[in-house]
């Protein structure tokens, strides 16, 4: 069994982070939020390391950059890898999370982690993502000995942010590039493109990947509003709810609902999803059986 490595000297001294995103619009492949930290000491010799918004890089300068802060020991970095599976299941369950409160938990995650590692962090630099205010109340409350910096365009402004959205943006093209397809099918192929919704090579690669009853290989978030432009002649799928129509109902007078899921996982409407019926759709098998749901003996 290996053991931890051993935090560097300058860890146990006040120390800033920055933390920044990957992947945040794209309808293919995983989210990736990427923090870098150092010594307060460090700053100046941070700026002068030629970090700036990923974005406004070229594929190779990240790549370049990103393997020189990995072998830098005056530098710590860690990043959070969010599958599309888990995006899709968090935003379209019963109790929806929605995009925002995902990337901030993300972002607290490693703030947390870090924390846990022994780092001595006392400032946090953060790109917003909602209302800036209310953002930095809520990281505030979770971790009240930070002082935290949340911005618009903090990759732009801040250089240990550039650095961390250095490391989100090159981990994430990587995890694309590397992506292993769970589906085995004959046709599947890897020419997705940046899994943007407006490139035209991931959209030819949805067009020709979608199914009319399974929907989609699980790369895509099937979640994002852009796959209902996909969603025609899909398969409807009907079940019967567990629930009745009352609250609380266990009459045998309470009506059955049936759920209808019409575009594979896709947001519909709550009444396109809700269609009351007598439970006549319910399956042969229960019916002849007179079976019905219980949840108490």
């Amino acid at each position: 069994m290996g053991s931890e490595p051993l935090l560097p000297k300058w860890a146990s001294k006040p120390c800033i982070m920055g933390i920044d995103e990957a992947g945040r619009g794209p309808v293919l492949g995983p989210m990736v939020y990427g923090c870098l930290y150092c010594a307060h000491s460090y700053q100046k010799t941070l700026a002068s390391l030629s970090f700036a918004d990923s974005k406004t890089l070229k594929e190779e300068k990240r790549e370049e950059l990103f393997e020189s802060l990995k072998v830098n020991e005056s530098i710590g970095w860690a990043v959070d890898i969010l599958d599309p599976r888990e995006l899709s299941a968090k935003m379209l369950k019963e109790d929806k999370i929605n995009l925002n409160e995902i990337s901030h938990e993300s972002a607290m995650g490693l703030i947390d982690r870090v924390l846990k590692m022994g780092v001595l962090l006392t400032e946090v630099y953060l790109d917003t993502v909602g209302d800036v205010a209310k953002y930095e109340i809520k990281l505030s409350k979770h971790f009240p000995s930070i002082k935290f910096v949340v911005a618009k365009k903090a990759d732009s402004l801040y250089p240990v942010v550039s650095g961390a959205s250095i490391v989100a943006k090159v981990t994430r093209d990587r995890a694309l590039r590397e992506w292993v397809l769970d589906e085995t099918a004959e046709n599947m192929h890897r020419n997705f493109g940046s899994g943007y919704p407006g490139d035209p090579q991931t959209k030819s690669w949805m067009e020709d990947h979608k199914h009319s009853v399974f929907g989609f290989p699980t790369l895509v978030r099937f979640s994002w509003g852009t796959c209902n432009a996909y969603s025609k002649d899909i398969a409807d799928v009907l079940w019967e709810s567990n629930k009745t129509d009352e609250e609380g109902g266990g009459s045998s007078s309470s009506r059955k609902r049936q759920l209808k899921l019409s575009n594979v996982g896709f947001p519909t409407s709550k009444r396109s999803e809700e269609i009351e019926s007598s439970g006549k759709g319910r399956c042969k098998f229960f019916q002849a059986r007179k079976l019905e749901h219980v949840t108490s003996f």
